[in-house]
């Protein structure tokens, strides 16, 4: 089995792309959808456009970020206003809100691309996100929805490497997901709990953390009564502590009752250890 170089893989991805002729790049400011997005603007030009969807779960930061991006680079942007709420099953909470989500977002993006005269759509996904359970991936493969990143093989590690290159600001910035990813699978999800914590989170963001998530356990459709579970990676753990009255006082008046952190630290996926989710698991839930 040949091995690819970075170098390899990023002009296997610009072939892929200049292949598709026009694209729009499904954009959350992220590290991932941002390489994308910079590298079908430079094959695709004026045929590349970048679309984010706001909702209650893509916090104000992200897509005050996205949009100075486009600004600052000259690509035309597109927004999509979507209320993941008002999709059909999805402020449940089941295990396959992901698929969900994605196939009601990308269903309402196809239709706007194709007015637009836009050949496909694209989105961020790599090679290490076959490594955990994401359903959303169904819904992606079943609409047709491309995935530049995947088709290249680049791996998380590749793509910072390749925007460190490149000097995109991206390269370094912490890995992100949408707030809904913080709830237990099964408890509702509401537009007040999700500000909550988008809130605590910029709390914790804004005092020096790099990677944070604030899970949420419990309580009523306000907020009274809900737990949030704080991992930051293990070296900041100590800082964390440092300020844990100060932490604690501050999500006390964002809304939440009771204030914990998590003693194994960051980790992706955490909401899927309690039911033991696996990532082949993602392509049968639906």
């Amino acid at each position: 089995m040949t091995i690819m170089t970075i170098q390899e893989k990023q002009q296997k991805l610009e072939a892929y792309l200049a292949s598709l002729g026009s694209v729009a790049v499904a954009y959350s400011g992220g590290v991932d959808s941002s390489l994308l997005l910079m590298e079908a603007h430079k094959m695709l030009k004026e045929n590349c456009i970048a679309v984010t969807a706001l909702s209650a779960s893509l916090p104000e930061s992200e897509s005050r970020a996205a949009a100075d991006f486009c600004r600052e680079h000259g690509i035309r942007h597109e927004i999509l206003r979507l209320e993941e709420l008002d999709i059909p099953g999805f402020k449940d909470n089941p295990v396959n809100r992901c698929y969900l989500c994605k196939k009601g977002l990308f269903t309402h993006l196809l239709a706007r691309t194709e007015e637009l005269g836009i050949a496909y759509v694209a989105e961020g996904s790599n090679m290490d996100d076959l490594n955990d359970y994401r359903p959303g991936l169904a819904a992606i493969r079943e609409l047709g929805v491309k995935s530049p990143l995947r088709e290249a093989g680049l791996t998380k590690a590749d793509i910072r490497e390749i925007s460190r290159t490149l000097g995109l600001p991206t390269w370094s910035k912490p890995s992100a997901a949408c707030l809904a990813s913080r709830f237990v699978y099964g408890e509702t999800i509401t537009a007040r709990k999700l500000a909550m914590v988008g809130l605590a989170e910029q709390w914790l963001r804004d005092r020096g953390f790099s990677q944070i998530r604030v899970r949420v356990h419990g309580g009523g459709p306000d907020g009274k009564g809900a737990l949030a579970r704080i991992e930051v990676l293990p070296p900041e753990q100590e800082l964390l502590m440092s300020i844990r009255k100060e932490a604690a006082e501050a999500l006390h008046k964002i809304g939440f009752s009771y204030v914990t952190m998590d003693l194994s630290g960051y980790r992706t996926g955490s909401m899927n250890e309690a039911l033991g989710l696996k990532p082949e698991d993602a392509w049968k839930n639906k």
